[in-house]
């Protein structure tokens, strides 16, 4: 697709290309129902990692069946909230592979009827509509033809929607409407800023749009025509280059305005696979270092790409064929060819490892879910993959993203990865290792180690009640092992708690046993604080008595603050306390 010309300051927008987006509602839990094998018409949610809350903080519904949003479920809501509101809703993980690999059928159905289509995510798409529309008659009868070629060829559900511009497409998508052309402007400006959030292409950019979009609504610009109106000069300068993308789409104009950019030659890297690859795995090695050595020709010539082309040449394909830019591929020797967009405007470009993922989601939207289709009448077998190509298209300056000067984004988190990732690469996975917090009622039950790049897989859910767990705030770190420790009454006495909690003296002075974090051997230290005993019994209903255990916390002289915990009579050191 071509852009329109940008702003200056408040003068109308320039010409731009009509855009066509076909929309599968509700796509993660259509994906995962298929994946799942379970019927459409039963209720479902998707759970993801809250946000912010990092790895194992919990979960929540990130996207739910219409089935299920019927019966009360919501966005948003904890896992037992949703089961409170629909007792047999099905609760399915969320999976950005499963998501890719299910909807490769339906850009294949799309393509059918429009050629040089782009997936934006799993779920949505981008088409060229201009051309496409004088085929079919109208912009209406292009909207119904890719209806009726994806319910036709997958079964599932869409909607289409056509207008000037990214944003107004993707809006006029969810309601299943066609913009007339200039009508963009008008059609988005009452719409709430944080509806950008459905262009964002990347879900690495979710989070800095949303942001920004609270920002802007704290300032007081609360619709899409509050923020189109202002000057463009000084969104650009107060929100730089994120308010610029933000700004052109409130506008209702094209993403990548060519008066903005410089033409760059694309830049291109491939792999012949020897012997070829039928498995996704073993394609996936090849992809990671095709996405690396494409991300470093972008970042060794200060550049990003909008759109990521991933080309396979299946076995026996003859290089220099005529079939070569066929989209789609069936028998042996085909070429297949799909379009990422990569949202390099609003998140400075894509890292290796996010190239990476969509290769491997393709990949496996190729292979894997052909695989499973293999049999039927119209689905094509896809040969082992013996070339493998990787086309950064839409090359422009990157001059979208600054890293700060300290933080996280001044890029130690990057190198510090890159290098662990080494480490692993010479010792093994499991040579280093991460903590993943989880459900758990002691500070050991708590955390978990995973190893470092990998999600840990399914824990106690630390969002369910845990009757007995320790008040709030949490100890700051955790020896090694427990340290043996003596909490010591005014008289030199061993402090004992009984079964009724009750304590033989008031804790005077704790004497810690050595180890990391808990003092030197023998060190003794004066109470100037304490609180407890907390009771602890878990699994008392089982043969061996369960674990029985109470918990005192202990602030001492020198300043450290101490979770001590007995049982059978003695004392150890659990945790410290910043």
């Amino acid at each position: 697709m071509t852009g329109g010309k940008a702003p200056s300051g408040a003068a109308s927008a320039g010409a731009t290309s009509r855009t066509a987006v076909l929309w599968v509602p509700d796509w993660p839990v259509v994906a995962a129902l298929a994946g799942a094998g379970l019927d459409a018409h039963v209720p479902a949610a998707v759970l993801g990692a809250r946000s912010g809350g990092g790895a194992g903080a919990g979960h929540t519904v990130v996207a739910v069946s219409a089935v299920a949003r019927a019966q009360g479920v919501r966005r948003g809501m904890r896992r037992r909230q949703a089961q409170e509101r629909c007792p047999e809703v099905a609760l399915l993980a969320a999976d950005d592979a499963r998501d890719a690999r299910e909807f490769e059928p339906v850009a294949l159905a799309a393509e059918t009827v429009v050629a040089g289509l782009e997936v934006a995510r799993p779920g949505l798409l981008l088409l060229p509509a201009g051309g496409a529309a004088r085929y079919h008659g109208s912009e209406l009868a292009l909207a119904q033809a890719l209806v009726g070629a994806v319910a036709a060829r997958t079964g599932h559900e869409s909607q289409v929607g056509v207008a000037d511009g990214l944003l107004a497409a993707v809006l006029a998508a969810r309601e299943d409407a066609v913009v007339p052309p200039g009508g963009s402007a008008a059609f988005l400006a009452d719409r709430p800023v944080g509806e950008l959030v459905h262009a964002v292409c990347d879900p690495a950019g979710v989070a800095a749009v949303r942001e920004s979009a609270g920002l802007w609504w704290r300032l007081g610009l609360r619709t899409l025509g509050d923020l189109a109106a202002l000057p463009a000069a000084s969104v650009q300068a107060r929100f730089g280059d994120l308010g610029a993308w933000a700004q052109r789409l409130a506008r209702g104009e094209d993403l990548r305005p060519p008066a903005r950019r410089r033409i760059e030659e694309d830049l291109a890297v491939a792999e012949e696979l020897d012997p070829p690859a039928l498995r996704v795995d073993v394609a996936t090695f090849a992809a990671r270092r095709l996405a690396t050595a494409l991300h470093d020709l972008l970042a060794s010539r200060g550049l990003a790409c909008g759109r990521l082309r991933i080309t396979a040449r299946t076995a026996g394909a003859d290089l220099g064929g005529d079939d070569v830019g066929d989209v789609g591929g069936g028998s042996e020797g085909a070429v297949l060819e799909r379009v990422w967009r990569t949202d390099d405007a609003a998140a400075g470009g894509m890292s290796a490892a996010r190239i990476t993922d969509r290769v491997r989601w393709q990949l496996e939207g190729w292979l894997t879910a052909a695989s499973a289709r293999r049999g039927g009448e119209s689905d094509p077998v896809v040969a082992p993959i013996a070339h493998l190509a990787l086309a950064a298209e839409d090359v422009v300056p990157a001059t979208t993203h600054q890293p700060g000067l300290w933080g996280a984004d001044a890029g130690e988190g990057e190198r510090a990865r890159r290098a662990l990732g080494r480490v692993q690469g010479l010792l093994g996975g499991h040579a280093v290792l991460t903590v993943e917090l989880q459900g758990g009622r002691g500070p050991r039950d708590r955390v978990r180690l995973v190893p470092f790049g990998t999600e840990g897989g399914a824990g106690r859910d630390p969002g369910l009640p845990w009757p007995g767990a320790l008040p709030s705030p949490p100890p700051a770190g955790l020896p090694d092992e427990p340290v043996p420790a003596r909490v010591l009454d005014a008289a030199g006495r061993d402090v004992v708690v009984d079964a009724r909690l009750a304590m033989s003296g008031e804790p005077a002075a704790v004497a810690c046993g050595g180890g990391r974090g808990a003092g030197g051997a023998q060190d003794v230290a004066t109470v100037t604080g304490w609180a407890g005993p907390w009771p602890l019994a878990e699994r008392w209903w089982s043969a061996d008595g369960g674990a029985r255990r109470v918990y005192l916390q202990a602030v001492l002289d020198d300043g450290r603050a101490l979770l001590l915990a007995q049982s059978g009579g003695v004392w150890q050191v659990e945790a410290f306390y910043d």
